[in-house]
């Protein structure tokens, strides 16, 4: 998206900075190349104030005449905005009036924490820092001097960006003025003396909702810093030495149950204490090395809970500050369609595998143990830079320590350590280029994990050594109407040939798969090796669009092979298959009496394994609609015919899964009210009579302007008639290649209601509360066998054939499992798969940047789980069953001080 469209949140803020996304419309012509505005030397004192009445303000001419994009495309903006910059040795002052016809009543304004959507009046500026028509540095403020930035100086605007700036806003007769002071030791740009940037402005009235530019493009074109406009005259004389250095402290007590009752290792209260600091460097003009001693990687922020009950690894989002800086410049690979389901982007770094709870297993059961909840980061270094030909250069690498398990194998018996995560040494590596304007990005990455065994048993388990390399581009041409992108990668993982066949065994491709091809043993590797010392395959991506205009188009294609193996510094759920999709699309984007923007999209999809299995397919279709009164509403649907199953099984023959349709349809209110309402439930039905649904309603309530409180419950009800049990190899299973493999329905029911309340006392201090309650139950029955591999028939287990033993309180414990009805060959057994999950997570965080890039951070976390054998779900009695568990409270107090010259 090169313009906002829909509405205020993060995802406009971006939007407004021109950042590319699939929903560029077409290109029309260059803006003119006389549209600059001057930055003056500052010559009188500004107090930072937010007030405009200092002698300094009188030199600079101002950037005026901003024209609407929305609601009415290309007039004058109905609010005069002036914007004037000034200068002297250390930063960039900008002073800003924003006029409103209504005057003080007309502004509309809210306290948030910083970066956060301000959901009110705002004023941003985009800087083209390098002048080369790609790279974005974003700074934003609201009238009550929230602020908002991203950067720096890259193509897609990182928000993960901190700097050190300032800002203060007044509000009087006029309207509203802001007053800004950026240091440009937080900004890099080029090493000449007469600078000239590319500048953009945008001002959002948000009682109109209206969208106004300096520089402006339809929302039918194509923008970004090709079409800024131009900042001159700004003189820098001295480089700025750019050091800054973060230290820090940290105090935590943990109250927590102990979960192996009269364990030697576990202590019902513990408390530490911990210091480090952050280095940040600027080497020469514009590459910046960034280090941490003895960092602290705790997070202020809980994981939602979850309950995986397949094959594949859940996935969350990385919130540890260090790596999440910066992060948007080692990203590599993303997928961008308008709309598509069961699709994967290439992935080569996932900075969540760094510090990681420990992987190592152990021998036999101990009756107590105690491994680490997270790997010790010894520690960390980046560099990164952004050069004026249109390099950008990221390096990062991070040490992690030896981790070893306490374990102690009966009473009394002597406790023993035992290795469970090795000295590993993690590095990625990362250049890109912009050409031609930003018509053109050519980039590659590599990464590397090596590892340092001490004992035999965890070199078994883990590769010694991976490696992966891919280079990726985007082009675009016909005033980047057209795009084609795409990425491919190869990699490398080596080690012992019994932690080689775990990877060739794992989820992510199966290859003992009895009826899988015959495959290669050539340089990528495609089916099982025994004695295979290192596993190597290939990954890749290609899209051309047409993503401009009303009329749009995309076609590609996605594939990785069998043996491709990031999963030691990456995120990798499965390999071994190929995906093709295409999609057409129409716009009308003209406000008329019935809505003010509709779009549709409709197309198809096809996935295949390497074998030519035909592993998914559907067709689609999508709409959005913005209604007049500013309401949104859409609808996506699809339809898959029958296919094959080659994950189903867990390693064993392919099988059929039956066909499905699936529909979702989603509401949002006005988000400018105070009190917003948004849904979006979804159903599904499969041929076999599976019924699935999900209802939910997301109430947002805004009492006050420093206050907001949301309630997110949610109900999903799913059924399955092929949940995997168990897979058992079985000499008289001659009807399924040797395997006994055993299904079940499931009927799965989920609660949960994620809430959240935010008190913003002024821009740098607020408190954040949130709470999830859920619940989640599975009850198993109907125990059956695929007939015979490729088919979609399955045989239910009669009474002589399945038995269950029930326990003390009645239940179904253990199920005995003869499915030859012959007491002379062995028989199989498992535990009752039946589920009650309950949990509490929540955690209060309260933040006070007490000076600039100075911050005090008070966090209490508490965490209520446990768990029931039963598998039925009774609202009254899982919902109080919640807050009957034991909690466990973690409090932390986390003092940072930034220290900059």
């Amino acid at each position: 998206m090169t313009s906002p469209l829909f509405r205020p949140g993060a995802a406009l803020l971006l939007a407004a900075a021109g950042c590319a996304a699939p929903l560029a419309a077409q290109a029309g012509a260059e803006h003119p190349r006389d549209l600059a505005v001057r930055a003056v030397e500052r010559t009188a004192p500004i107090a930072l104030d937010g007030r405009l009445d200092e002698a300094a303000w009188a030199s600079p001419a101002p950037a005026t005449g901003f024209t609407q994009q929305d609601p009415r495309e290309g007039r004058p903006a109905t609010q005069r905005t002036e914007v004037r910059f000034a200068y002297d040795a250390e930063a960039l002052y900008v002073g800003a009036r924003m006029y409103d016809s209504l005057g003080a009543a007309g502004v509309r304004t809210r306290l948030v924490r910083r970066d956060q959507d301000p959901e009110s009046d705002w004023l941003q500026l985009v800087f083209d820092t390098f002048h080369d028509h790609s790279g974005r540095t974003l700074f934003q403020v609201n009238p009550s001097g929230v602020r908002y930035d991203a950067g720096q100086a890259t193509p897609s605007a990182d928000p993960s960006w901190d700097p050190v700036w300032e800002a203060a806003t007044a509000v009087d007769s006029l309207g509203w003025t802001a007053e800004l002071r950026i240091p440009f030791s937080q900004l890099r740009f080029s090493r000449d003396v007469e600078q000239t940037w590319g500048v953009q402005v945008w001002r959002y009235v948000q009682r109109l909702n209206e969208t106004s530019m300096w520089s402006f493009w339809g929302k039918n074109e194509a923008g970004g810093p090709a079409r800024f406009g131009h900042l001159e005259g700004i003189r820098v004389e001295r480089r700025p030495r750019g050091l800054e250095v973060l230290p820090y402290t940290v105090a935590r007590a943990s109250y927590v149950a102990p979960t192996q009752p009269g364990s030697p290792f576990q202590d019902a209260a513990a408390y530490n204490l911990r210091a480090g600091a952050d280095v940040r460097a600027l080497l020469g003009s514009s590459v910046t090395l960034s280090a941490t001693l003895n960092p602290d990687f705790g997070q202020v922020e809980v994981d939602p809970a979850t309950v995986n009950l397949s094959a594949f690894e859940t996935f969350f989002e990385e919130r540890r500050p260090f790596f999440v800086e910066g992060s948007g410049l080692f990203s590599f690979g993303g997928l961008s369609c308008f709309t598509c389901s069961n699709a994967n982007g290439m992935s080569l770094f996932y900075s969540r595998r760094i510090g990681r709870r420990p992987q190592g297993g152990f021998p036999g059961q101990p009756a107590y143990w105690d491994v680490p909840e997270s790997t010790d980061i010894l520690g960390a270094a980046k560099l990164t830079g952004r050069f004026r030909s249109g390099w950008q250069v990221g390096v990062l690498n991070a040490v992690t320590g030896r981790e070893e398990a306490g374990l102690v194998y009966g009473d009394g018996a002597p406790g023993i350590r035992r290795e469970v995560e090795p000295l590993s040494n993690y590095f990625v590596g990362r250049v890109r280029r912009t050409m031609r304007g930003g018509d053109a990005i050519v980039g590659g990455m590599v990464t590397s994990v090596a590892r340092s065994f001490a004992y035999d048993s965890l070199a078994r388990q883990l590769p010694e050594h991976a490696e992966a390399a891919g280079v990726d581009w985007t082009l675009t041409w016909a005033k980047r109407a057209y795009e084609l992108r795409g990425n491919f990668a190869v990699s490398q993982a080596s080690g012992d040939p019994a932690a080689i066949l775990r990877l060739q065994r794992s989820s992510a491709r199966y290859f003992q798969r009895p009826d899988r091809g015959a495959g290669s043993n050539g340089l990528f590797s495609d089916r099982l090796d025994t004695l295979a010392t290192s596993l190597r395959g290939y990954g890749g991506y290609l899209r051309l669009a047409r993503q401009a205009g009303l009329w749009q188009w995309e076609g590609q294609v996605n594939f990785r092979s069998p043996g491709f193996e990031v999963n030691d510094l990456a995120f990798l759920s499965r390999a071994d298959w190929i995906w093709l999709q295409g999609n057409l699309r129409r716009r009308w984007t003209t406000p008329n009496s019935l809505y003010r923007f509709f779009q549709v999209t409709a197309g198809a999809q096809r996935e295949q394994n390497y074998d030519g299995d035909v592993t998914d397919g559907q067709v689609h279709l999508s709409t959005y609609l913005q209604l007049p009164n500013y309401w949104e509403t859409s609808l996506y649907m699809h339809a898959r015919p029958e296919m094959d199953a080659d994950r189903f099984t867990r390693g064993g023959a392919v099988v059929r899964k039956v066909p499905e349709l699936y529909l979702s349809p989603s509401l949002n209110t006005d988000p400018r009210r105070k009190v917003v309402v948004s849904t979006n439930p979804w159903a599904e039905w499969t041929e076999d009579g599976a019924r699935s649904y999900r209802v939910n309603l997301d109430l947002r309530v805004k009492p006050v302007s420093n206050v907001s409180a949301s309630f997110g419950p949610a109900f999903t009800h799913d059924e399955n008639t092929s949940q995997y049990v168990g897979r058992w190899s079985d000499p008289t299973a001659t009807h399924f290649l040797g395997d006994r493999v055993v299904f079940s329905d499931l009927e799965q029911n989920t609660l949960s209601l994620d809430t959240r309340l935010a008190v913003t006392f002024t821009p740098t201090l607020s408190l954040e509360l949130f709470a999830q309650p859920f619940v989640s139950s599975g009850e198993y029955a109907g125990f059956k066998e695929y007939a015979a591999p490729r088919t979609m028939r399955r045989t239910a287990y009669d009474a002589d054939q399945l038995r269950a033993v029930r326990d003390a309180a009645g239940r179904d414990s253990v199920y005995l499992l003869d499915p030859d009805r012959d007491p002379a060959t062995p028989g199989f057994s498992f535990g009752n798969p039946d589920f009650n999950l309950r949990s509490l997570r929540g955690n209060a965080v309260l933040r006070w940047e007490y000076r600039p890039g100075s911050t005090l951070f008070l966090v209490w976390q508490q965490n209520r789980s446990g768990g029931e054998r039963f598998g039925d779900f009774r609202f009254g009695r899982d919902a109080t069953g919640v807050f009957r568990t034991h909690p466990d409270n973690v409090f932390v107090v986390k003092a940072t001080y930034w220290i900059g010259r």
